[in-house]
């Protein structure tokens, strides 16, 4: 049973990433997964749900991971460049499921609320903790808002990704880490 479940969701993901969601029926799925579209159904109720497990998995995946490169690190400068520099590498491992990320599910009505958004809630709020942990230790500025951070940081990394996960630019992962560490404790690490 968990042989079939993984293949399904392994099909999706090959699926997904190749054609989007829209363009993805469960029939491409099941022939992909070399099963019946009925035995789709048997596991998920509709392609949706499907979807939403695809990226769960991924999420997954990559919050452990994220986690583990930022925190083996004592400085907040240090900290910062690695969490900059992983989430900058998983556009470019994951170029397919990032670009269906951003164009196909954050933007769909069903996004708010979902356990897809609370999913990255919990990867975006690693930089939170990074921050929160700066202050306590001194090296951040107490008046620095970590939201507010979080917000700018990953805005600026999905806005600088987004070339790339068009196939329209290179991704320059190691010296846009360093340029956006490097601008970003200008401001915030520094005494007011």
């Amino acid at each position: 049973m968990q042989d079939r479940y993984d293949a399904i969701v392994e099909a999706a993901k090959s699926a997904f990433s190749e054609k989007g969601y829209e363009a993805t029926s469960i029939a491409d799925i099941a022939r992909t997964a070399q099963i019946s579209d009925g035995l789709v159904y048997r596991y998920f109720r509709n392609k949706r749900e499907l979807l939403y497990e695809v990226l769960k998995k991924f999420y997954e995946r990559i919050l452990l991971d994220l986690e583990t490169q930022a925190f083996r690190h004592d400085a907040f400068t240090a900290r910062l460049e690695a969490l900059i520099r992983r989430h900058l590498q998983v556009f470019v491992a994951d170029t397919d499921l990032c670009r269906l990320f951003i164009s196909e599910v954050r933007t769909a009505s069903d996004y708010e609320g979902s356990s897809i958004q609370e999913l990255n809630r919990q990867y975006t709020s690693v930089l939170i903790r990074i921050v929160r942990d700066a202050v306590k230790a001194g090296e951040v500025r107490p008046d620095v808002n970590p939201k507010l951070l979080r917000d700018v940081l990953f805005g600026a990394i999905e806005h600088l990704a987004w070339r790339h996960v068009n196939g329209k630019g290179q991704l320059r992962v190691t010296q846009t880490a360093r340029d956006l560490t490097l601008m970003l404790t200008s401001g915030i690490c520094g005494v007011r």
